[in-house]
């Protein structure tokens, strides 16, 4: 039947496309058009009908209510009624009409339609209102009309598109025209009438082609939960979430889930048994809580599904999916785009200035270039934590990572202790907050409640000033930055912080740190996994609390690393992303949960059982093996093969072979599989034998401060000031060395990059590097976009500038 001879009234699925927005809104007109569409790429979208915007207009006419919720909507503009009361008003009048007799049989004719072709007297069918307006097609009512699920039986029906009608004035409706200037009598609904989808059996959720927080291109975020999708869209359950990098479906045997955070999934919503419609809320069962509510192949399918359905609309989507009982098919149920990332514009990158001075209460090293203000909290350990408010500035003697809860929330940190290298530093970069690290004096001269303002945007000096000073801040365009010959990569370590760095003009993560994630996500010694009779009886309970659901304590280490590993490979493929193996002391070791049942203690650690020798050593080559399970699963099951591996701390070339031999028998072949494997840089050999390090490596990244520290035999931990300006990477000797194994690895044929912050720290420390010939520099991300066109400067012939 041709459109122009059919019921005004009624659309069904299969006849609408994007072009029908005006007649039947933007969801009914989306399902319409992945029916239509992408049915033969293989996605499934429940069946169903739609009023039309005819239909509403037909109801309001022949009920009476232009007039009557003309005049409410007036009454509430002159203040004579409350937005609360015109609402609730014109909801009972609408509720009140009755169905035309047209609009009704028409209805009842498609639902009759409907379920013969299900083969069913009386379909359940999920009932949705979409808002529309003919004139303004590309406006969004998203989430402010209301939704019905297993709606049963023509009465039902009639009724509940009833209710669809009345939503077009609930007050978050009403509201959202207003501060739109949008006439309300020019928008209409339509409702759709669906097929549901027996997820109450199973699982339902939602799917992000973006990363939503970030607004990372390269990722589908999925979060799920048992049940009806309900539960999950209003947000009243914590659902499982899973993260997809897009990029890599189409590799045959990828399987790229770079992360899986099971949620508490406190509630579900399902079937009313009680009553032939509707649904009820109750529990989930202990075994549903604990169980991730999706397996990998669904997951996998919903990603390449998100990605079709991106590729047709050409932009972002937010996307509604549920499973069909527990063996059953999967759906999607909903598209929209997704409008805040979309709109956002191009990336950028703030820079502040501060427009005032004040008054000085402490200062310190600045880490990050941001200004912030809060309240000051005075925190002595994480057990505080209730008392931290988010947006608070966090003050304290150290952190280390049992802090990162409060880190996540905090504006600002400032510390007593610490340096530019310190937990708080690399985690409050990592965050984009600022820190001011080492006071010495913060606990005794801030006090709780104290408004401040912190500034790390003076240069070295970090500053905390009494009271709330006023400020600017520029967004630098990330999309014009000059080409260099030298690559500019990240380091990064943690990876719940990493997506947020995407827009960076980086090209590759040239450090990536394992010991974050060692450290603050797995927790624990990885020997305590494999030998948990060593350790205390209260440990044991503590290490099995946290490794509940893995069949075997060592998986969860192994899957924990490959996941946080993965998703520091996402931000930087298709570049290289340089892995660096764990590289913790034996005093950081022995303070993760059980090590200290297996560390020696040492005098002086920063020279001790630390890099390479751990890896051979029969005290630890198990856990090392761990390690190397964890690499070996990013690479050749998830498909990160842009991942290199680098060996940190390797003294002589006796345990370079050593180190290697062991990778060898852990599955890492140096060569297999396009496998690079690269050495630090940071203890004199390396440069003295560095041709011979070269015959082992495919290349070196320099450690600037380990190298400073035992070539000038300065420790760079130590807090006398006497040493302060002896560790200088600038140094000639330093210096020296640094030409010297970029020109002889370079005749070895092996690659040199830098991973210390100096280049950005220091302008004619870039600028040697350039004139050198380094390969690539790895800086801290917020220091990126400055040096990018420092180096671009220096590469063209002029002076580099700060």
């Amino acid at each position: 039947m041709s459109k122009e001879n059919a019921c005004p009234f009624i659309r069904t699925f299969r006849e609408v496309g994007m072009a029908a927005v005006g007649e039947v809104g933007g969801k009914n007109a989306s399902l319409g058009e992945m029916i239509q569409t992408l049915g033969a790429r293989g996605i499934r979208v429940p069946d169903g009908f739609a009023t039309t915007a005819e239909a509403y207009r037909e109801f309001i006419r022949e009920n009476g209510l232009d007039e009557p919720i003309r005049n409410l909507i007036g009454e509430m503009r002159a203040g004579e009624v409350t937005l609360a009361h015109a609402g609730r008003t014109i909801r009972d009048l609408i509720t009140g009409g009755g169905m035309p007799e047209r609009v009704s049989e028409a209805i009842a004719q498609a639902y009759r339609d409907l379920s013969a072709s299900y083969s069913r007297e009386h379909l359940d069918v999920a009932v949705r209102s979409s808002a529309t307006a003919e004139d303004l097609p590309e406006a969004s009512f998203a989430g402010q009309q209301e939704s019905f699920l297993n709606v049963v039986g023509e009465e039902e029906l009639l009724e509940t598109c009833r209710r669809c009608f009345a939503s077009l004035f609930t007050d978050r409706a009403i509201s959202y025209r207003e501060d739109r200037d949008f006439e309300h009598m020019e928008v209409a609904l339509s409702v759709g009438v669906q097929k549901m989808v027996r997820s109450d059996q199973a699982a339902a959720g939602v799917l992000f082609t973006l990363d939503p927080d970030t607004g990372f291109p390269d990722v589908s975020v999925i979060s799920s939960s048992w049940g009806l999708g309900e539960a999950v869209v209003k947000g009243n359950v914590s659902p499982d979430q899973f993260v997809v990098f897009k990029p890599l479906l189409d590799r045959a045997g990828a399987v790229p889930i770079i992360e899986r955070t099971r949620g508490t999934k406190e509630e579900k919503v399902v079937y009313d048994t009680d009553r032939a419609t509707g649904t009820v809320t109750c529990p989930t069962t202990a075994a549903e809580r604990d169980t991730f509510s999706l397996a990998d192949g669904d997951i996998m399918t919903l990603a390449g599904w998100g990605s079709i359905i991106e590729a047709h609309y050409g932009q972002p989507m937010d996307i509604e999916w549920a499973k069909d009982g527990p063996d059953g098919p999967l759906y999607i149920v909903q598209a929209r785009p997704e409008t805040v990332h979309h709109r956002a514009g191009a990336p950028s990158l703030r820079s502040y200035t501060l427009s005032e001075r004040g008054e000085v209460l402490v200062t310190g090293t600045a880490v990050g270039e941001a200004i912030a203000q809060g309240k000051v909290f005075r925190i002595q350990s994480p057990a505080e934590i209730d008392r931290f408010e988010s947006g608070g500035v966090l003050v304290t003697q150290r952190t280390d990572p049992d802090w990162g809860p409060i880190l996540n929330r905090a504006a600002a940190v400032v510390t007593e202790q610490g340096s530019r290298t310190s937990h708080a530093a690399i985690v409050s970069r990592e965050l984009g907050i600022p820190a001011v690290v080492g006071t010495g004096n913060a606990m005794e001269v801030l006090e709780d409640g104290d408004e401040v303002t912190i500034s790390c945007a003076e240069g070295d000096q970090g500053f905390v000033y009494r009271g709330l000073l006023s400020f600017e801040t520029e967004e630098q365009d990330l999309e014009n930055f000059p080409e260099t010959r030298t690559q500019i990569m990240m380091n990064l370590g943690n990876p719940a912080a990493a997506l947020r760095w995407w827009p960076l003009p980086a090209r590759g993560i040239g450090l990536a740190r394992i010991e974050f994630i060692i450290g603050e996500i797995i927790k624990i010694h990885p020997m305590a996994l494999l030998q948990p009779e060593r350790v205390s009886d209260e440990e044991r309970e503590r290490i099995a609390e946290l490794t509940e659901g893995y069949e075997r304590p060592s998986e969860y280490f192994v899957d924990l690393l490959a996941l946080g590993t993965a998703k520091l490979a996402a931000v930087g493929h298709p570049h290289p992303v340089i892995v660096r193996l764990s590289d913790f002391k034996t005093n950081e070791y022995a303070g993760l949960l059980g090590g200290a049942a297996f560390e020696p203690a040492e005098e002086n650690p920063m020279l001790g059982f630390r890099g390479a020798c751990r890896y051979y050593s029969e005290r630890y080559r198990d856990a090392f093996a761990l390690e190397c399970r964890a690499i070996r699963r990013v690479r050749e099951e998830m498909g990160f093969e842009n991942v290199i591996v680098m060996v940190p701390f390797c003294r002589t070339l006796k345990e370079a072979d050593l180190v290697l031999a062991v990778m060898a028998e852990n599955g890492l072949v140096r060569g297999e599989r396009g496998l690079e494997i690269f050495v630090m840089c940071e203890v004199p050999s390396n440069v003295v034998l560095a041709e011979e390090f070269a015959e082992r490596f495919d290349g070196f990244s320099i450690g600037s401060n380990d190298l400073t520290q035992l070539t000038l035999g300065v420790d760079r931990d130590s807090g006398a000031k006497e040493l302060t300006a002896i560790f200088d990477e600038r140094d000639p000797a330093i210096v020296s060395m640094i030409k010297d194994v970029i020109t002889r690895a370079h005749a070895a044929g092996a690659k040199v990059g830098i991973c210390g912050q100096a280049p950005s720290d220091h302008a004619d420390f870039a600028e040697m590097l350039v004139e050198a010939g380094i390969d690539s520099m790895s800086l801290n991300p917020d220091t990126i976009p400055s040096v990018v066109r420092r180096v671009a400067a220096v590469e063209a012939g002029g002076p580099a500038r700060d």
